[in-house]
């Protein structure tokens, strides 16, 4: 019987008779509980509105005192003209059964009479123990969740133009950066057009482990794979940097191709250190997993990579190492710190000379010198539509940029620069009626590069600034409640100014190297875990000033599908 009586209270307190709502209008789940767990009372005086008077008054009081099993409900009251459902007695009977140490006559008969909802609620505390064992038994942890992403992308690269670049500024440009003087260096456009048409089938696999241990905190392990390295849209034979697609560009073994194998992608762990203040620790951790708030309500589905840095790819870099930061919130205001170290697990701190020549692969470590650190600095504010943030990095040794969202000339100077300061504001506002309006995302950033030692080669160039701005719309439930439609214009990181000590030569003080990017995509559910997103895009001078040598030009046009599963 005791067992029994557990189970009844068990299914009375969590409101079991879920499957019974049809029937709810026919009795009071919240009597129900009440009868259940509310502690039995030791007098009849206590129900303020039994008076001596009343008819029950002495049943009431026998019942007392000789079982000591009467209940109320919570506001004092017994309710006695209150009609009572069927499971309101039975959930009654059961409070006593504990109080009873012989079964009467009278007893019996009340077991019979409400035999039925007895057996019912101790058959649905069967089935709720047997479902908690079974998933228990396929539980590899209690306070660990799995979840996963896997994308397929087909699609293909289309060139046109005539652009050959010239190859002096080719060396001077690109040597900036360090990259390898290769006829493919110079010879940019020609390599592009090698490839078009060229249709690639790629894929990237995302597995995430989040832990909870206090139900606030969060240990979060990220595992990732892909074959992007080869692909149109990424890696060391694409000459375009600027077509790389979010899914596509990650640091994920160093490269965007492991070779099919495997990988750590994230692991850091975030938790409370005080009212509102929460910090983050890992050693591998990314820029934007310390940000209280991301400014960009855009897009619902990535395509261009440049499109994913809030119109600042200086400011919000995304780098990707060992580091921490904290942040503190209040309301829809925030404040935020972090830093990271793309060599922060390195032994050797280096010699640290300018442009890394005594940074080589064992070099780095913690703040030094061949740490390549970022130290970003955010204030926010976000309401329940709308967000605005101002971002300042700080990025020291060749930390900052990469191909996918910035010209050649651009990433070259992120890249050799001993530090970079970088300013972003970026806002969205989303409406209420998302199928009519759409929400808008803009961004806008500028950065300064210092380079104090340029060596014999590069000593003509002190310093260089650029800039960036985007524009985001997207629609929800377009033609269809889960569809949604996006586009984005704006310009990718390009070179505004470089301190030169040529002044005779108007194209180095000045780049031409402006361009601009656009995308269109449109998102459609197959199921609630799968959908399909087909996008175009346009590059209208990726090369920025390395394709605009006497005139040439060279554009880009991307067609792609993408197939998404959320497991």
């Amino acid at each position: 019987m005791k067992r029994f009586q557990q189970r009844l209270l068990l299914l009375t307190t969590l409101g079991l008779l879920a499957p019974l709502a049809s029937h709810a209008a026919d009795w009071n789940l919240a009597a129900v509980r009440h009868y259940a767990s509310s502690d039995q009372v030791s007098s009849v005086d206590q129900f303020s509105e039994v008076r001596p008077s009343d008819w029950a008054y002495q049943a009431l009081s026998d019942l007392i005192q000789t079982y000591g099993c009467v209940a109320g409900y919570p506001d004092g009251n017994y309710h006695g003209q209150r009609a009572m459902t069927r499971y309101e007695a039975a959930a009654l009977l059961n409070a006593c059964l504990d109080r009873i140490s012989e079964t009467t006559d009278e007893l019996k008969k009340l077991l019979k009479e409400f035999e039925r909802e007895l057996a019912v609620l101790r058959g649905r505390v069967d089935g709720l123990e047997a479902r908690v064992g079974e998933v228990e038994a396929l539980s590899f942890s209690t306070t660990t969740r799995l979840r996963g992403v896997a994308t397929f992308v087909v699609g293909s690269n289309s060139f046109a133009g005539d652009a050959q670049p010239d190859l002096f500024d080719a060396l001077i440009l690109l040597g900036i950066g360090g990259l390898p003087f290769t006829p493919n260096t110079v010879q940019y456009a020609n390599t592009a057009r090698a490839l078009d048409a060229a249709t690639a089938f790629a894929y990237d696999l995302s597995l995430y482990l989040d832990t909870s241990f206090t139900g606030k905190d969060l240990l979060r392990a990220r595992l990732r794979a892909g074959n992007f390295g080869n692909s149109p849209w990424f890696g060391t034979n694409n000459p375009i940097g600027l077509n790389a697609l979010e899914i596509a560009y990650e640091e994920i073994c160093g490269q965007a191709d492991c070779g099919d194998v495997v990988s750590v992608n994230r692991l850091f762990y975030q938790f409370p250190i005080g009212a509102g203040f929460t910090a983050t620790i890992g050693g591998r951790v990314r820029q934007d997993d310390m940000l209280p708030m991301w400014p960009s309500a855009y897009p619902a589905d990535t395509v261009l990579d440049v499109f994913t840095y809030a119109g600042a790819p200086g400011a919000y870099n995304k780098s990707l190492g060992a580091g921490g930061g904290v942040w503190w919130k209040s309301g829809g205001f925030s404040l935020s710190a972090s830093y990271v170290s793309l060599n922060g697990d390195k032994g050797s701190p280096g010699l640290g000379t300018s442009f890394g020549e005594s940074c080589d692969d064992n070099s780095g470590g913690i703040a030094t010198s061949c740490s390549q650190s970022t130290f970003t600095g955010q204030i926010a504010y976000g309401g329940e539509s709308f967000g605005l943030a101002l971002a300042y990095s700080y990025a020291q040794g060749g930390a900052g940029l990469y191909g996918g969202n910035g010209t050649p000339l651009a990433v070259a100077a992120s890249s050799f620069s001993n530090n970079t300061s970088s300013v972003g504001i970026s806002g969205y506002w989303s409406p209420s009626l998302s199928a009519l309006l759409p929400s808008i995302s803009a961004g806008w950033g500028i950065s300064g590069y210092r380079l104090e030692d340029g060596g014999v080669l590069f000593s003509w160039i002190d310093g260089a600034s650029s800039q960036s701005w985007y524009v985001g719309l997207q629609w929800s439930d377009v033609l269809a409640k889960g569809h949604a439609f996006g586009m984005a214009v704006g310009q990718p990181t390009f070179m505004t100014r470089l301190d030169t000590a040529i002044p005779d030569d108007p194209n180095l003080r000045i780049p031409n190297d402006g361009n601009y990017a656009w995308e269109w995509w449109y998102k459609i559910p197959l199921r609630d875990s799968i959908t399909i997103t087909p996008a175009i895009y346009y590059l209208s001078a990726p090369l920025g000033q390395l394709q605009k040598n006497e005139g040439g030009s060279l554009s880009n046009f991307g067609a792609l599908v993408k197939t998404t599963f959320r497991f």
